[in-house]
């Protein structure tokens, strides 16, 4: 008996056939629909949908993932627009749901909900074969992934998304459990906020023995680190930069992140 196809908002989806008409409101899952080679069938994208570039050009762009045009949503006549919890807004779900009958809502919060994750867009566009190999090789590079670190020593990372205010991640998003699976745990946490705005002073440096700077949603470059280093005594913490799109990115990505994030940590001294 198939297992039942639950979104994370707890609706059930039956399999759509071959008629299906997609838009997806969130980048990463849009890459994933092209690797489970439903290409064809996705007809709308945000203007931060990506990847693969050669694919994303021929689906219409309805605007971004906070802010879309709802005219353009509903010119395409799409079957199912695809949603998550943290990139897209409550208000534009409930308005994008008088617009598409099916509306997918996503949620992965910890790298293993990729597997649930390949498998509800498997089932439900009738790509389960190519869902079943994702999940194979996602198990594959998890595992290589913690075979590595159960050598590495334990680090205290500070993790910033954003500045002007500095912002981190807490515990419970996607970005903190992949680091954790390197044995990273991320400093700044606050259980009411799951993006919390920070202070930088020198006991939070203290306490750190990494500092990341993402590469998104605020695009740090190496002068920002330089910036960061001159105005704040660092000590005995680690500045570098780090791919976004590889530590945060669930989908089809989420395998070469944790490839990646085995390769970075292996880069550190005594790592």
């Amino acid at each position: 008996m198939a297992a039942e196809l639950i979104d994370a908002r707890g609706t059930v989806h039956r399999p759509a056939g071959g008629e299906a008409r997609i838009v997806s409101l969130v980048p990463s899952l849009t890459e994933l629909l092209f690797d489970l080679g439903l290409g064809d069938r996705v007809v709308g994208r945000t203007h931060f949908c990506i990847h693969p570039a050669e694919g994303v050009a021929g689906a219409a762009s309805v605007g971004g993932t906070k802010k879309i045009s709802f005219r353009k949503l509903a010119a395409l006549e799409p079957t199912h627009v695809i949603l998550n919890v943290d990139e897209n807004t409550e208000a534009m779900a409930a308005e994008v749901a008088a617009i598409a009958p099916n509306v997918i809502v996503t949620h992965p919060i910890e790298p293993r909900d990729n597997l649930a994750l390949y498998r509800l867009f498997g089932g439900i566009f009738g790509r389960a074969d190519r869902a079943e190999l994702l999940c194979g090789r996602f198990a594959a590079a998890l595992a290589s992934l913690r075979e590595a670190a159960a050598g590495w020593p334990k680090r205290r990372v500070l993790y910033l998304i954003w500045k002007d205010p500095w912002m981190t991640v807490s515990r419970e998003t996607y970005v903190s459990r992949l680091l954790a699976l390197a044995g990273w745990e991320t400093v700044g946490h606050d259980p009411a906020v799951r993006y919390p705005e920070i202070a930088i002073d020198a006991a939070l440096l203290a306490a750190t023995d990494l500092v990341l700077f993402s590469s998104e949603p605020y695009p740090f470059k190496g002068a920002d680190i330089d910036a960061f280093r001159a105005a704040y005594p660092a000590g005995r913490a680690r500045l570098r930069l780090i791919d976004g799109e590889m530590t945060s990115w669930y989908g089809s990505r989420a395998i070469a992140g944790l490839d990646y994030l085995k390769r970075t940590a292996m880069s550190l001294p005594d790592g």
